[in-house]
Parts: C-alpha cells; structure tokens; sequence
C-alpha cells in the first residue's frame, strides 16, 4: 500500500506565527511554494499559511504585511494526513477539502506535505486528473 510518507515533500519548511507577512512571503519566494505550514517551537503544526491569505486578508484590505503576523492571517482550519494513511485517504482528504495541499503529520510532529505536485509524480493520469478537477473548481485555496 502507497501511503502519505511515499509520496510527500519531506521536510517541509515552517514559518513562525510571530514572524511578519513579510518574511512569511520571502520565505515563499525563497522556496517557490504557495503555502508554509505553521509551526510552534516544538515543530506542531499550528496551521497554514497561504500566497492568497497574505493577499486576500491583508492587502487587499490595505493592512501593512510588515506589521502583520503570521497568526493574524493564518486558516481557521486544519486539515492534515497521517504519514501512513493510504494515497487513498490522502486523495478523499484534499477532494473532500478542495485543497491543493496537505501537511503529513507523524503523531503530532509535522514531517511533510503532499501537495497536487507529489500527486501528479507518483499517481495515474486518472487520478491526477480526478484531483486537480475537484480541487480547482471553487477551490477555498485558488
């Protein structure tokens, strides 16, 4: 069985919730993601943060993002995976959610993330397909 841990991006980068949008986004930039989980000091995911909450919550509605915090704009909800849930559940996770990406947690230690992009590598057409059709209509997270 293919599960969470075959397919994710490990090691994935946190950002702070004290750090500022600025930073948040650099760190984005430096990367080339759309979206850095958050973490607490002792590495538990707290939430995530994405391009579009940066722009949607705080500068589209003229906020500073240099005087803004990660946990000012940080998603209500998380969602996650566990690293040994089956491609399956982690498929039925981010279509039932209309995510684009998923952290991969290991009890409550985050230790990666499975976005549409480790899909499309490890996946049939058919499935990637199913996916990127389900997530991209309305999708919460565009």
């Amino acid at each position: 069985m293919t599960t969470a841990r075959d397919i994710m991006t490990p090691d994935a980068t946190c950002v702070r919730s004290s750090e500022t949008l600025v930073d948040a986004a650099r760190k984005m930039v430096e990367l080339d993601v759309g979206a850095l989980p958050i973490c607490g000091p002792d590495e538990k995911l707290k939430g995530m943060l994405t391009d579009r909450d940066i722009v949607v919550k705080i500068v589209a509605q003229g906020k500073d993002p240099n005087r803004c915090t990660v946990a000012e704009c940080a998603q209500d909800e998380i969602v996650t995976v566990r690293a040994d849930d089956s491609v399956e559940q982690v498929l039925s996770v981010m279509s039932g959610h209309r995510i684009r990406r998923v952290p991969v947690i290991d009890g409550h230690v985050l230790v990666g993330i499975v976005a549409q992009a480790d899909v499309a590598r490890a996946l049939p057409e058919r499935q990637v397909g199913d996916l990127v059709e389900t997530v991209s209509s309305d999708s919460p997270e565009s």
